[in-house]
């Protein structure tokens, strides 16, 4: 935006001083020098003076924002596009005012007077503009802080990535009919050699499609050991190639291109990251010190939304084929039952002696199991159930308290055992 105000200062200048636009009109600017000065330099001195608190105030709600919600947050923070516009605004306009002041001539400077009417007239607007900007940031800076505007984003975040990666198209799955694990050679973990990372840091991405083309070019067989969202040490494993032999410098090179690495995890192809993020906003929330158990609950609901749609995604095979149907690498992710784990066990473990916390977390099982009627999903949701039974028994002192749980948990085992409760997900 400040590129773009200062392209927009030399439009206009020119425009001026070419002379072929007409600016008889009344809204246009018709003062001398000294009053053109003396608006464009009140303009550019409020701007920086407004951008600069503007900025104050956005360091002061990242700072509510890792001391609420976590240090994980900012990142969210720092993408949002309403802040970027806002401080863009306000510079860019201080910007255009500098440049277009520096051409203004008086009569008293030794040069004839020269006023670009045009230019000042959009100096003005661009300042009118900027009140309107400053409005909306006064509002918008007071909604990003809320807990539900964060829980939503990272919610949104969330689905998006399980629409994104379930199921996630590398080359093509395994067909019904064949098993991927009887093509793998016998002599695999004997002749196979191991391609170590060059870096270290979190593994945001991995080009799959790149991983396919290397591994079609040089005829190989590729296991992946690792997933988007660990973090690596350089020398670590981060895949093992078939054959052996093929492995030297270059493709060894090639293959760690493929793999993308930073500082921090992203949501791209981690499905784990936005859960985490909700979770620790609810381990956040029920810790002693802030004391919110209804922004826990708001947490859980999301995370349960999230699951819902997940249970009814296909997860990708691990076993990956070419055109040609032939197997070229097992790239084995995320299952149901560890996202499970992830979403549920450190709020349950936190958040044991809250009943209403307890009871959410129940009943968000209940609704996931509604929507499946997977054996494998179904017995991870019952042991989850069992757990938070035994925890709030442990946890809570009321008996009441421990028989709202009690009944929590009986419409989780009714949900289980309907055996005609699929539901489309909208």
């Amino acid at each position: 935006m400040a590129v773009l105000a200062i392209a927009l200062a030399f439009t206009m200048l020119s425009l001026d001083r070419t002379g072929k636009v007409d600016i008889d009109y009344w809204w246009v600017y018709g003062g001398g020098a000294d009053g053109a000065r003396s608006l464009l330099g009140s303009v550019a001195g409020s701007m920086i003076s407004v951008a600069a608190t503007a900025f104050s105030i956005t360091i002061v709600a990242l700072q509510l924002a890792a001391s609420n919600f976590g240090p994980r947050l900012l990142r969210n923070f720092m993408q949002d596009t309403g802040n970027q516009i806002v401080l863009g605004t306000f510079i860019g306009t201080f910007i255009y005012c500098l440049f277009v002041l520096r051409t203004i001539q008086g009569e008293g400077d030794g040069y004839e007077q020269y006023v670009p009417q045009l230019s000042v007239t959009v100096g003005t607007l661009l300042a009118i503009i900027s009140i309107g900007v400053l409005i909306y940031f006064i509002h918008h800076a007071s909604t990003i802080i809320q807990a539900s505007y964060v829980i939503q984003n990272v919610s949104e975040d969330l689905h998006s990535a399980i629409k994104r990666l379930f199921p996630e198209k590398i080359g093509h799955g395994e067909p019904e009919h064949r098993q991927g694990v009887e093509e793998i050679p016998m002599s695999f973990e004997e002749e196979a050699l191991p391609i170590r990372s060059n870096g270290t840091g979190y593994l945001q991405a991995i080009d799959n499609g790149e991983l396919m083309e290397i591994a079609c070019k040089h005829n190989l067989l590729v296991r992946l050991k690792v997933r988007p969202g660990k973090f690596l040490i350089q020398g670590s494993d981060l895949a093992l190639v078939f054959p052996g032999k093929k492995v030297n410098k270059k493709l060894t090179k090639q293959i760690n291109d493929a793999f993308i690495l930073g500082k921090e995890r992203t949501e791209q192809q981690d499905i784990e990251f936005p859960i985490d993020q909700l979770v620790e906003i609810a381990l956040r929330a029920i810790s002693p010190g802030i004391n919110d158990p209804f922004t826990a609950i708001r947490c859980i609901d999301r995370i349960s939304a999230g699951l819902c749609h997940l249970v009814q995604r296909d997860f990708p095979s691990p076993y990956r084929y070419d055109k040609n149907n032939k197997l070229r690498f097992i790239a084995k992710g995320v299952d149901f039952q560890g996202l499970v784990e992830r979403a549920f066990n450190q709020i349950r473990q936190y958040g044991k002696s809250d009943a209403g916390v307890t009871i959410r977390l129940l009943e968000a099982i209940a609704a996931i199991a509604t929507y499946t009627n997977n054996s494998k999903y179904q017995a991870s949701l019952r042991h989850h159930a069992d757990m938070i039974l035994q925890d709030s028994r442990e946890g809570l002192s009321q008996e009441q308290d421990r028989k709202d749980v009690e009944e929590s948990y009986y419409q989780v085992i009714k949900n289980l055992n309907n055996d005609d409760n699929n539901k489309d997900w909208d």
